[in-house]
C-alpha cells in the first residue's frame, strides 16, 4: 500500500477490494498508483483468496478521471523521457492484463470516467455505469490522442463512433456509453452502497457458481437506463461525416451540412477547429489502424505515439492551457492542418527502441 494510501485493498470472503483513493484529484492515476494497481493484479491473478475483484472509485465525484497529466509537464524540461517511459509501460500492461483477466473485475462507473479511467474499466468483467457518469476520453483537448488502448476500443464501435469521440473529446452519459458498448449494465447510484453490502455480504470462496452469484446480483440491482442515448440519435450524421478518410475532408462536410442550417455540424466543426491538428491527424490515422490490429497491437503502437507526444510542442502547450494556466486558449504548433504533412504524422508512429525493441512486444 502506498505511503499516501492512494490506493485502498482489502481481501474479504472471496473479493479484492481495490478503491483509488485520491478524490480531491478526482482518483487520478500517478505513476506509483499506475505500478501499484499492476502488481496487484498481478498478484491476486493466482490468489486463491481473490475470487472476483471490485474496482471503485473514492469519494462521490467518480471512478478516475484519467492519468496524472500534470506530473509530465512538469517534467517537460528535465527529465521527461525516464519518467514517462516506466509510467506508459506499466499503465499499458496493466490495462491489457485487466481486459484478459481470467477473474472477474467489477468496475463502478460512477461518476468521471475518462482516459486512464476508461482504461482500467474498458477490460473489466461487469462494468456498471450510472445516472451521474461522465464518460470520455478528452485527450484532444490537450494536444495528445486517445490511448490506453483507446486504438483497440474505440475502433470496435459501431459505425464511425470510435472516430466521432476520439476527435471531438465529447463526454457521454450512461445511455451513450451502454449503446455503444464501453458498459454493461446501469445502477442507480443511490442503490451502490445496497450492491457493495450485497457483495460483502456474500461469501465467494464457497460460491457454487461464481457466474450465477454474479447473475443474481445483476439481476438484483441493474435496469434499464431511463434515458434515451442521445448519440444513438446522431447516428446517421456521426456516420456521414466521420467515415470520411481526412480531417480536411470532415470539416468539410461538418461545414457543407452548417451552412444549409444544421447546428450539430456547426457545433462539431467548430469542436474541431479548436484541436490541435497534429493531434487530430494522429488520431484519425491511429484508429484506422486500430481497426486491424490486436490489443497487444494496439499497445505498441500507443507507447510509440505516447514518447513522441512528450517531446511534442502540442502536448505541452495543451496542458498549460487546461490544467496549468486553464485559459483554454492553446497555441498549437502548427496552427492549421495544411502545415502538417502525412510524413509529419508517421513519424510519431515510430520510436527508437534501441536493440530491445518495443517494451510491449510480449503483449498480443
Amino acid at each position: 500500500m502506498l505511503k499516501e494510501n492512494h490506493i485502498l485493498t482489502e481481501i474479504h470472503r472471496g473479493v479484492g477490494w481495490i478503491t483509488l483513493n485520491r478524490p480531491r484529484a478526482l482518483n487520478a492515476l500517478s505513476y506509483e498508483m499506475v505500478t501499484e494497481l499492476e502488481q496487484i493484479f498481478m498478484n491476486w491473478k493466482d490468489d486463491d483468496q481473490v475470487s472476483l475483484i471490485y474496482l471503485e472509485g473514492a469519494g462521490e465525484r467518480g471512478l478516475c478521471a484519467g492519468g496524472d497529466i500534470r506530473s509530465l509537464y512538469d517534467r517537460r524540461d528535465a527529465d521527461i523521457i525516464p519518467f514517462a517511459t516506466p509510467y506508459f509501460q506499466s499503465e499499458y500492461r496493466m490495462d491489457y492484463l485487466i481486459h484478459h483477466y481470467p477473474k472477474p473485475v467489477i468496475a463502478i462507473m460512477d461518476g468521471y470516467v475518462m482516459g486512464g479511467g476508461v482504461g482500467i474499466s474498458n477490460g473489466a468483467s461487469l462494468r456498471m455505469v450510472t445516472e451521474k457518469t461522465k464518460w470520455a476520453m478528452p485527450e484532444m483537448n490537450i494536444g495528445f490522442f486517445p490511448d490506453v488502448g483507446a486504438s483497440y476500443f474505440l475502433s470496435q464501435m459501431p459505425g464511425s463512433f470510435g472516430t466521432y469521440l476520439a476527435l471531438t473529446a465529447e463526454t457521454i452519459t450512461a445511455a451513450d456509453v451502454l449503446f455503444l458498448g464501453a458498459a454493461d449494465y446501469y445502477v442507480q447510484s443511490e442503490r451502490l452502497a445496497d450492491l457493495k453490502q450485497a457483495v460483502q455480504q456474500e461469501d465467494w470462496t464457497t460460491v457454487d457458481s461464481l457466474e450465477q452469484g454474479l447473475d443474481r446480483l445483476v439481476k438484483r440491482f441493474s435496469e434499464s437506463s431511463p434515458l434515451s442515448s442521445t448519440l444513438k440519435q446522431a447516428q446517421d450524421k456521426v456516420n456521414h461525416h466521420f467515415s470520411l478518410g481526412t480531417i480536411e475532408a470532415i470539416l468539410q462536410s461538418l461545414k457543407q451540412a452548417a451552412k444549409l442550417g444544421d447546428t450539430w455540424a456547426e457545433e462539431k466543426a467548430r469542436t474541431l477547429e479548436e484541436k490541435s491538428p497534429t493531434s487530430l491527424k494522429i488520431a484519425l490515422e491511429q484508429i484506422k489502424r486500430g481497426r486491424t490490429l490486436s490489443l497487444g497491437e494496439c499497445f505498441q503502437m500507443e507507447i510509440n505515439l505516447g514518447m513522441n507526444f512528450m517531446v511534442s510542442d502540442d502536448f505541452h502547450e495543451g496542458v498549460r492551457a487546461v490544467v496549468v494556466d486553464k485559459d483554454r486558449r492553446p497555441r498549437w504548433n502548427p496552427p492549421t492542418l495544411e502545415e502538417v504533412s502525412e510524413e509529419d504524422v508517421l513519424r510519431y508512429f515510430h520510436y527508437d527502441w534501441g536493440k530491445e525493441g518495443n517494451p510491449l512486444k510480449m503483449l498480443k
